[in-house]
């Protein structure tokens, strides 16, 4: 593998993954739109409601149920996954070329981002 080829995998996989999480996050709107377009807003009182999204099997399940506001996050979650795969990506491909300085660079940059993932909320 060559840088030339390493540089268009992951220009296609960051175009395909912000592409995919729009698709994503459009159908969500519209299908949230489609069923709340006319309710009305309340501003008086905060009241959190629907099923918990915060967590991941209840944001999967939403989504799953085609449920817009599940739609929405499972897109955000992709557009969010995208930088983190091209990490991984440039990480396997520096590790075949075998480049160990920028394959420990993208080591550690991909171990921030997990951490940063994990642990900072």
């Amino acid at each position: 593998m060559n840088d030339r080829r390493l540089e268009n995998m992951i220009g296609h996989l960051l175009r395909a993954g912000v592409f995919l999480a729009a698709a994503v996050v459009l159908t969500g709107g519209a299908i949230y739109l489609a069923h709340h377009a006319f309710d009305r807003a309340e501003f008086h009182t905060f009241a959190p409601g629907g099923p918990d999204l915060r967590m991941a099997s209840g944001i999967v399940q939403s989504a799953a149920h085609f449920r817009g506001e599940g739609l929405i996050q499972i897109g955000l979650l992709l557009l969010i996954a995208t930088p983190v795969l091209r990490v991984m990506m440039a990480l396997l491909g520096f590790a075949l070329e075998r480049d160990r300085l920028y394959s420990t660079v993208s080591l550690i940059v991909l171990l921030i981002l997990a951490y940063s993932l994990m642990f900072m909320s």
